[in-house]
C-alpha cells in the first residue's frame, strides 16, 4: 500500500499544480471508459477526478483524508521555499507563535538530573501570584509523580499547559521545607515575550534585544523604549540577530518610529497582488535619535524589512554579517479542519526597490545548503568574500549604493567571532559544565544573590567570590585536563558565560545579555561607532 502511494502522489502532485483549485464537480465518469471518452475524462479539474477513481475502483481500501494531508506537502515543494501546509496539530503552536501567547501555569524549567527545575517565574503569571519561586522542585503533578522518571521537556510542557481557567495541581519541593507544598494553579494566558533584554550599555545608549515580530511585540518594544528613554537613552541598539520573522505589520509599526513622516518602510508586489506601499507617519518618537541595527545570516524577513528601511532610508547603521535572504510575503488561509496554508503571494522590497530574497529556483535542498556555502566560502570571516551581483545595484536616500538579490549587506561587517574557542572550551561545552554549575551554585546561594540589585553589581560579587576559580576546580574533578595558554585562550569567554549564566538563573534574560555582552564584539563594535558623536546624516558617507 504504502508502495503504491508513492506512485500515486508524484501522479496527484502534477495533476493538482495544473488543476488548480479542488472544485469537486459533478462530473459522470463511467468505470470502464472507452477511448471516445477519453477527451472528456481529463477536463480542467483532474484532480478531482483522479481521487474520485483512486477512492472508487482503487484495488485497496485507502484513507483519502491522509492521502490529501500527504500530497499538499508535496505540492508545495514545487513553488517556493516558504509556502507551507500545517497540519491541525500543528496549528496551536503556530498561532501561539503569532499571537504572542499560551495559556499555562507561567513557569520556565529546566531538567536538572531528572529532576524538573524552576528557573523563572512569569511576572503577574498564576505562579508567581502564588508564591511558586525560581529554585522550586516540580515533584508532582495531579498526584503523578515526575521526579526521576527522566520524562522529556515537552511531555512536562504537555501537563502544565492546558486551556485557561482550567486547574492543575502541582507538589513541590523547596529546600528548606521537609514537606512538599502544594498548589492548585488556575491556568491563564502566559505571554511569549519577544524583547529577550532591555538595558542601558551606556550612560547614553541603550541597547533593546527582539526575538520576533509577533502581534504583542509592538507594545513590548515601545515600553522597553519609554523605559530606556526615561534612564537617559540618547542613542539606541537594536539588536536582531537570530531573529527569523513574523508579521509584516508588527514590523512596519516598529520602523515607524525611527522615519519622519512619509518615508517609504517597505512595499508588496506579487503577480495577483498589486503593490502596496507602506509609509510612515508623523508619529515617530525617535525619528532623530541615532539608531544602529546588528544582523546576522539568521535575522530573515521582518528583520530583513527592518534593516533594510533603516539603511535605504540612511536612517541608521546596519552592523553585523549578510542577513539570510527572505524577500517573500505569505498568507495564511485556514481550513474547515483546522489546518492551514500558508502561501507565498508577494514579494517584499525594500524601499531602493531592492529584492533581497535569494535565489531558490534550483531546489528547495539547495536554497538551505546556502548557510554551509557561506561558510565555505568563508563569508562570516571575510567580508571581501561576498561578491554581488552589479546588475542588482540599487541607491539609498543619501546616494550610497546598496545590492539586492540575497539578503541585507550591513554598512559595517563584523566577523564570527571563535576566539575563545579551543580545545578546553570544546572539552567543558560538550559536558555543558557552565550552565550546571552556574545553576546549581545559583540555587544554593540565591538568598544572597536575591539581594543584588542588578547584573553589575552581581559580577562584581562573583569577582569578589573568586567564582571563577571554583568553576576551574570543579573542572579538574571532571577530569578535564589544559595547558595554561589553553586557559589564557578561552578564560575571558568561559568566565563571562559563567557569570552571565548565574545573573540568568537570578534576573533572567536581562540579567544574562549585558554580562554575555561585554565580549560581544559586534555589540562592541556598535558602541564604539555610537560613541564617535555620529549624526544620522553622515550614514551616506559611511560603507
Amino acid at each position: 500500500m504504502r508502495n503504491t502511494l508513492k506512485i500515486i502522489y508524484p501522479i496527484i502532485l502534477a495533476l493538482a499544480v495544473a488543476g488548480g483549485i479542488l472544485l469537486g464537480l459533478n462530473l459522470n465518469v463511467q468505470k470502464s471508459p472507452v477511448k471516445n471518452s477519453a477527451s472528456n475524462i481529463f477536463q480542467p479539474d483532474k484532480l478531482s477526478l483522479v481521487l474520485r477513481l483512486i477512492e472508487r475502483d482503487y484495488v485497496d481500501s485507502i484513507d483519502k483524508t491522509e492521502m490529501v494531508n500527504n500530497v499538499i506537502p508535496e505540492v508545495l515543494e514545487e513553488l517556493d521555499p516558504h509556502s507551507t501546509y500545517i497540519e491541525p496539530r500543528e496549528m496551536k503552536a503556530v498561532s501561539e507563535e503569532m499571537r504572542g501567547n499560551f495559556s499555562g501555569i507561567g513557569v520556565q524549567f529546566v531538567m536538572q538530573e531528572d529532576t524538573v527545575m524552576i528557573v523563572d517565574v512569569v511576572s503577574g503569571g498564576p505562579s508567581q501570584k502564588l508564591g511558586i519561586m525560581s529554585g522550586d522542585r516540580i515533584v508532582k503533578v495531579e498526584e503523578r509523580s515526575i521526579a526521576g522518571e527522566d520524562l522529556p521537556s515537552d511531555s512536562i510542557v504537555s501537563m502544565l499547559r492546558g486551556k485557561e481557567g482550567t486547574i492543575v495541581n502541582v507538589s513541590i519541593f523547596r529546600p528548606g521545607y521537609d514537606d512538599l507544598l502544594e498548589f492548585e494553579i488556575e491556568r491563564g494566558e502566559i505571554p511569549l515575550y519577544s524583547v529577550d533584554a532591555s538595558y542601558m550599555a551606556t550612560d547614553k545608549i541603550g541597547l533593546i534585544k527582539v526575538n520576533r515580530f509577533a502581534e504583542s511585540t509592538y507594545n513590548e518594544f515601545m515600553e522597553a523604549l519609554n523605559s530606556l528613554s526615561l534612564k537617559g537613552a540618547q542613542k539606541l541598539i537594536i539588536d536582531l540577530r537570530g531573529n527569523a520573522g513574523g508579521s509584516l505589520q508588527t514590523v512596519i509599526q516598529m520602523v515607524d518610529e525611527f522615519l519622519p513622516k512619509d518615508r517609504l518602510i517597505v512595499y508588496t508586489e506579487g503577480k495577483s497582488r498589486a503593490r502596496q506601499n507602506y509609509y510612515s507617519s508623523e508619529r515617530g518618537a525617535w525619528k532623530d535619535k541615532d539608531v544602529a541595527v546588528l544582523i546576522d545570516e539568521f535575522s530573515a524577513s521582518a528583520s530583513e524589512i527592518f534593516a533594510g528601511a533603516i539603511q535605504d532610508n540612511d536612517r541608521g547603521l546596519v552592523i553585523g554579517r549578510r542577513s539570510f535572504g527572505k524577500g517573500l510575503v505569505q498568507e495564511q488561509i485556514p481550513f474547515f479542519d483546522g489546518s492551514a496554508l500558508r502561501l507565498t503571494v508577494a514579494r517584499f522590497y525594500t524601499p531602493s526597490g531592492r529584492s533581497i530574497q535569494k535565489p531558490y529556483e534550483n531546489s528547495n535542498d539547495e536554497y538551505y545548503k546556502d548557510f554551509q556555502r557561506r561558510v565555505e566560502h568563508d563569508e562570516l570571516v571575510k567580508a571581501d568574500s561576498i561578491h554581488f551581483n552589479d546588475s542588482l545595484q540599487y541607491k539609498t536616500v543619501g546616494g550610497r549604493t546598496v545590492y539586492g538579490g540575497g539578503g541585507i549587506m550591513p554598512d559595517f561587517f563584523v566577523p564570527v567571532d571563535t576566539s575563545g574557542i579551543n580545545k578546553l572550551f570544546s572539552a567543558i561545552a560538550s559536558k555543558n559544565l557552565v550552565y550546571h554549575f552556574a545553576f546549581d551554585y545559583a540555587d544554593q546561594y540565591r538568598n544572597n544573590l536575591n539581594t543584588l540589585e542588578n547584573p553589575d553589581e552581581l559580577m562584581n560579587y562573583l569577582e569578589s567570590e573568586d567564582l571563577f576559580k571554583q568553576f576551574l576546580a570543579h573542572v579538574k574533578k571532571e577530569g578535564i585536563t589544559y595547558t595554561n595558554k589553553q586557559l589564557s585562550e578561552a578564560e575571558e569567554l568561559l568566565k563571562m558565560q559563567l557569570f552571565a549564566y548565574v545573573s540568568r538563573n537570578i534576573f533572567g534574560d536581562n540579567g544574562f545579555y549585558p554580562i554575555f555582552f561585554k565580549i560581544d564584539k559586534t555589540v562592541k563594535k556598535t558602541i564604539d561607532l555610537l560613541q564617535q558623536d555620529w549624526q544620522p546624516k553622515k550614514v551616506a558617507t559611511l560603507g
